[in-house]
């Protein structure tokens, strides 16, 4: 698929088994020039953070809600930050992946089980993006669902046009998709007049709203919506596109530079996820709507609360969302792969694969449960993902607290009593909710 070309010592983002050329970073250059070189990376990390199923679970909590959840999604975002910066750190001190160091590091049963989960995760997050497709083709083009399901297989022809393309034109893709979605948005929010006292009140930490099954069930969607642990593996090899001498400063430099593009991509994908929630909110929630928990209702009622522009940047957002998300998906289920396994097959025969077993459990769902079912999917599909994270959380780790592989960017006590406060907390709230399901 998209092929980088890395030295023979890192492990491959998009085709590992396939050699390209990284994008170098001159000896010497200024601290800007470093840092165009190095960013990009974050931005194509950020895409999963505001996939189709980011859509779901941020309407459904600022509809029925309010304003009341937005602080789940500001701390999801710092957990995302934290953990993307473990990636980098893993990547650059290791030159390897955490797939590759679960493989090396492991034995085989536990391994092999790491690896299922990780394609559930992959299989899941495939599934929001085949359903957020399909509804925006619904809304722009008046297809059926289940058509529009069936016409996702064709974004296995955007893996073969892409093929042999290089790290900066994939970016390029994904900055103008980004934008798109960040674009519409911002003319909704000012379209919607929100009540920004009551915005800022969200944002402070709400423990009575955890205790109602309905908000839990919701803020769980939200965790996994916005930690994805296929992200974990996509970043950690995504590091190596970038050309990084071998010599202390040259990482450590590299390291500090990856973190601020990440920190900065990802506070922009917190403020279109945080935009979703305000938007329904102040659109629906605000006006009365407080159980619009479809993303097909609230495109209609946006016409007559916002205006006739609304709905259509709403839906084309919508497909950018979708199609930006199967580009990092189809990256990611290529690094578990051949990590894991170091299993090598064609990049559009995988994305073939995850987007057949992603088409079957959607269409059936829709089939069963009928377009208004779509929605439930979704929100679905992200509480699977959150299930699935301490599975890659714990891992990532694990190894970046080790001094045998990190060396000198071994994590501090501190920041190792920080991240495994993070792991113990979603391994709490997913038994909570667990929990709150079955008794």
């Amino acid at each position: 698929m998209f092929k980088y070309r890395l030295p023979k010592t890192a492990t491959a983002p998009f085709c590992p088994s396939q050699i390209h050329s990284t994008v170098a970073v001159p000896p010497g250059a200024s601290t800007w020039l470093r840092f165009k070189r190095y960013s990009g990376i974050g931005l194509l990390i950020s895409v999963g953070y505001m996939d189709p199923g980011n859509w779901a679970t941020d309407l459904e909590a600022g509809s029925t809600f309010g304003y009341g959840l937005l602080f789940v999604v500001l701390l999801s975002s710092l957990v995302a930050m934290v953990l993307q910066t473990l990636c980098v750190r893993l990547g650059v001190a290791t030159g390897k992946d955490l797939a590759a160091c679960c493989r090396e590091r492991f034995p085989p049963a536990l391994n092999s089980a790491l690896w299922l989960a990780a394609e559930v995760a992959i299989i899941a997050c495939d599934i929001a993006e085949v359903l957020g497709t399909a509804l925006a083709l619904k809304l722009l083009l008046g297809l059926p669902l289940g058509i529009g399901i069936l016409l996702t297989a064709l974004d296995t022809v955007i893996v073969l046009v892409l093929q042999g393309k290089g790290v900066l034109t994939v970016e390029a893709i994904v900055t103008g998709l980004v934008g798109t979605i960040a674009a519409a948005f911002f003319i909704e929010i000012l379209l919607s007049q929100p009540v920004w006292g009551d915005v800022v009140k969200g944002l402070v930490p709400d423990a009575q709203l955890l205790l109602n099954h309905e908000s839990m069930f919701i803020a769980i969607g939200i965790l996994g919506a916005t930690v994805m642990p296929h992200n974990l593996y996509l970043h950690s090899s995504a590091v190596g596109t970038r050309t990084i001498a071998h010599t202390d400063s040259a990482k450590s430099d590299a390291i500090m530079l990856m973190n601020a593009d990440v920190l900065l991509s990802l506070t922009l994908a917190f403020f279109i996820n945080a935009a979703i929630l305000v938007l329904a909110s102040s659109a629906f929630h605000m006006s009365g709507f407080t159980n619009i928990t479809d993303i097909g209702d609230a495109h209609t009622l946006l016409k007559p609360l916002l205006g006739t522009a609304a709905p259509i940047l709403f839906a084309l957002a919508l497909l950018a969302s979708g199609q930006s998300s199967t580009l990092t998906g189809t990256i990611a289920g290529q690094v578990i792969l051949e990590g894991f396994l170091d299993l090598h097959i064609p990049c559009w025969q995988r994305r073939l694969i995850t987007r057949t077993l992603a088409i079957i459990p959607a269409w059936i769902g829709v089939m069963m449960l009928g377009d208004g079912g779509l929605s439930q999917l979704l929100v679905l599909s992200q509480i699977i993902l959150s299930m699935q994270l301490p599975f890659a959380v714990v891992p990532l780790i694990l190894f970046c607290s080790n001094r045998e592989m990190m060396q000198q960017w071994k994590l501090s006590c501190l920041m190792q009593i920080v991240c495994w406060g993070i792991a113990a907390s979603i391994i709490l709230a997913n038994g909570i909710l667990l929990y709150q399901t079955f008794f």
